[in-house]
């Protein structure tokens, strides 16, 4: 049975901020449906109705095309460890990219003004819903760490090298739409 709640509360925030991994959901209005696995280590509470985290370069940029076209999305977090629970963030996204102003002003007020040099953006969810489930079905895991990999293959490129893959993979998603990065990326 879920349960909604008006806002994200501070326990809901404090709950959240112990978890280690979540999965965001977005999708265009035709093709793939996109889930992706993110660490909570770039996951911030904004706000009672907002959220926030720094994006991170991949094989592909999907959230970013997805919201171009369509802003809904959904952020979940399951409890892999403790008591069970589920807890989705419903709302509309923006894409928020290096180098912008909006990138600057957020980086400044929730990661201390410095991101991993593989950040490729910040995605800024204003959440309209916030329901919990029981999770009784989620199973439990133990946490380990987060994988250092691609920190150390970002580390190991120049400057260039990055902007050249950022151009090359995260341009368009793999449906072919546009993701919104800008040119001098």
């Amino acid at each position: 049975m879920a349960d909604l709640h008006p806002e994200i509360s501070a326990d809901l925030a404090d709950w959240i901020g112990r978890q280690k991994i979540f999965f965001a959901a977005t999708a265009a209005p035709e093709g793939l449906v996109n889930v992706s696995p993110r660490s909570t280590k770039q996951f911030r509470v904004t706000g009672a109705h907002e959220v926030c985290w720094l994006s991170m370069l991949g094989s592909g940029n999907e959230t970013a095309a997805h919201l171009r076209l369509s802003p809904r999305a959904t952020v979940m977090f399951c409890a892999f460890e403790g008591p069970p629970r589920i807890l989705r963030l419903y709302g509309e996204a923006e894409n928020l990219y290096a180098g912008s102003a909006g990138y600057a002003a957020a980086l400044a007020a929730h990661f201390d003004g410095e991101a991993p040099r593989s950040a490729r953006q910040i995605i800024r969810l204003r959440v309209e819903r916030v329901q919990t489930s029981c999770g009784y079905g989620v199973p439990l895991f133990d946490y380990k760490d987060d994988r250092p990999n691609l920190q150390r293959w970002a580390d190991a490129k120049s400057d260039d090298e990055l902007t050249t893959y950022l151009r090359e993979r995260n341009a368009v998603s793999f449906d072919g739409f546009d993701t919104g990065l800008p040119a001098e990326t």
